[in-house]
């Protein structure tokens, strides 16, 4: 699994390894029920420190995506491709809309809108 972080973005560098981990997931890789890196050893493969790593993590728990356990580690979650796809098409999304001026109110009814 390859993730890729970009040192000089304003983007943060836990939203740029969870962005980069909800892609490979998009992609079916790792499949659900296999391990995520652990987090020590991702953060020193990055160069980056072990707690941005783990709040991708985290970030990416909330989105139901991984499961955190102790000793365990992040577990890919069935049905994590499908969501991890949906949320990416949903950050690109929100890109286009601050891009363009759209606010959250005009956004969500253009969502509304098109899933009724």
């Amino acid at each position: 699994m390859l993730v890729q972080i970009d040192p000089s973005s304003t983007v943060p560098l836990f939203e740029q390894v969870a962005s980069s981990l909800r892609r490979s997931l998009a992609d079916g890789h790792p499949a659900p029920g296999q391990q995520l890196p652990p987090a020590r050893e991702l953060a020193t493969a990055l160069e980056i420190n072990v707690h941005t790593v783990l709040r991708a993590y985290a970030l990416l728990r909330d989105e139901g995506l991984i499961d955190l356990r102790r000793r365990r580690g992040a577990v890919v979650i069935g049905g994590a491709s499908s969501r991890a796809r949906l949320a990416e098409l949903a950050e690109e999304l929100v890109r286009e809309a601050r891009r363009t001026g759209v606010g959250l109110d005009e956004l969500t009814g253009v969502l509304k809108e098109k899933y009724s």
